[in-house]
This record gives C-alpha cells, structure tokens and sequence, in this order.
C-alpha cells in the first residue's frame, strides 16, 4: 500500500524511533509504535512492528493479534516462532507446541527453525516436562562448531535445561560454550558459571557506598549528642552555641557586678 509522502515520512519516523528504542527502552517503542499505527494501520511492517512493541512491555495478546494481521497482509511465515511464543505468554504453551509441528515451520529459516525450537523447549518446561525439554533441543544446530547469531542463545538454553533436571556438570560445559559464542554478550552465560563455581561477585561502589553511610550516621550520632550535652557541636550549631554562651556571660556578669555593688553600698550605709 503506497502512502502520501508527507504521511509515508511520518509513519517511516516512528517506526524508525521503534527500532532505536524497542531493547533499551520499550515503553517508549510501543509509543511511537501506536502513533504509527494510527497513521498507517493498513501497512504490514506497522502491524510487525507494532507487534514487536506490544511484546516487549508484554501485551501478548495485542502482540498477537498485530503478528497475524502483519502475516495475512505479507503471507510471511517469518513471524510463526514470536507467535508461538505469545501463546506461551498468554499461558498457553500446549498451543504454542502444538504451532511447532505445524506446517509453518518448514517454510523458516534456519535462524526461524531454532527459534521455534527454543520456543518448543521453553513451552515444554511451562507444561513441567524438563526432560522432554532437554530432548527438544538436541539438534543438528546445537551439536554444530560453527558460530552462528543463534549460537550462544541455542547452548545457553540448553544449558538451562539440562540445569533444570540435574545435570550440573553437563550444564556447565553448555554454559561455558555458550559464554565462548556469546561476542555480543546476549546471554548472561558467564553468570550463571560464576554461580555453578561459587563465585560471588561483589559490586564495588556499593561497598563504599555502605561504608560511606556508616561514617555518616556515625558523624550524625555525635552531633546530636554533641548539641545535647552542650559539648562542642558540628559547624551549624557551633555559632548559635556560642551566641547563646555569650550572651548567657554578658547577662551572668553585669548581674554579679550589680548585686557586688548593692552590698558594697548597704556595707557603706550600715558603716555611717
């Protein structure tokens, strides 16, 4: 469907801004997404990328339902492994397995047959069966040496299964393989080694932040108990303190010097 140039430019903005937000900033994405939306609803990459955006905040099914308008207007069977998934999101895994013996899935790539693998396993340990799990992903793909972009999320998966049924040691084998295909960091593979060899990882900053806190509360301590037993207090109160003092000396003394001279003056009267 072709647009006007002036509305064609501003359905291409946001579906622009769609893509430079969806992974750090989702909420955002789905804004722009529905302002296309509203503009060129009849255009199927608005409807893909709205999907995409109502994904990622977990609308599942809104995702859904933008996923198959944008595939009956493109015959694309490209979007059937994120559909799947939907039905996995919306708590219904027995339907998102159920798509992956379907006829769709021969029509993928070799990128969209491992994705509809992953959402598979994932739908099998939904259903609790985290053997059959660990069975799904055994594949061609994953006992493979070449690196490929699914690489590292196909082992780190299958490491998470074979985590799930007890498998440690095997774990972290595929942990540590997907750790070695993971260049783009996608995984938080090294973790869960980290975690697997009881390494504990202690943030830095926020240890002297703790310990920053403590010399506060401590500095906080002494100046209130400083200013309560009217012993040297903090900078703030110092003036004041001393204020008050002087003024208590000025008042204190001319009253002495007053009473010394009222004695001074009966002693006087009393000599006459």
């Amino acid at each position: 469907m072709s647009l006007p140039k002036t509305l064609a430019d501003d359905v291409a903005r946001n579906l622009v801004m769609v893509a430079r937000t969806l992974d750090e900033d989702p909420e955002a994405a789905y804004g722009y997404a529905k302002v296309a939306l509203r503009l060129a609803s009849r255009v199927g990459a608005v409807r893909e990328a709205a999907g995409f955006a109502a994904y990622g905040v977990a609308k599942y099914s809104e995702a859904l339902a933008e996923f198959r308008a944008a595939r009956r207007m493109s015959g694309s069977a490209d979007l059937w492994p994120v559909m799947a998934d939907c039905e996995r999101g919306l708590g219904r895994p027995e339907r998102a397995l159920a798509m992956a013996g379907e006829p769709e899935v021969t029509r993928l790539d070799k990128a969209g047959q491992v994705e509809m693998r992953l959402v598979a396993a994932g739908a099998r340990r939904d259903m609790g069966q985290a053997e059959a799990a660990v069975v799904t992903l055994q594949s061609p793909e994953l006992a493979s040496t070449s690196s490929q972009p699914w690489t590292a999320r196909l082992r780190y998966a299958y490491a998470d299964a074979l985590l799930a049924v007890g498998r440690e040691d095997e774990a972290r084998e595929w942990f540590a393989k997907a750790l070695e295909a993971d260049q783009s960091g996608a995984t938080d593979a090294s973790d869960r080694l980290a975690e697997l060899d009881g390494v504990e990882f202690i943030d830095a900053f926020d240890e002297d932040a703790d310990d920053l806190d403590s010399v506060d509360d401590g500095d906080d301590g002494d100046d209130g108990h400083d200013t309560a037993d009217g012993s040297d207090a903090g900078p703030r109160t110092l003036h004041s303190r001393d204020g008050a003092d002087e003024g208590h000396d000025a008042d204190g003394n001319d009253g002495e010097a007053e009473n010394e001279r009222d004695a001074d003056e009966r002693d006087a009267g009393r000599s006459a």
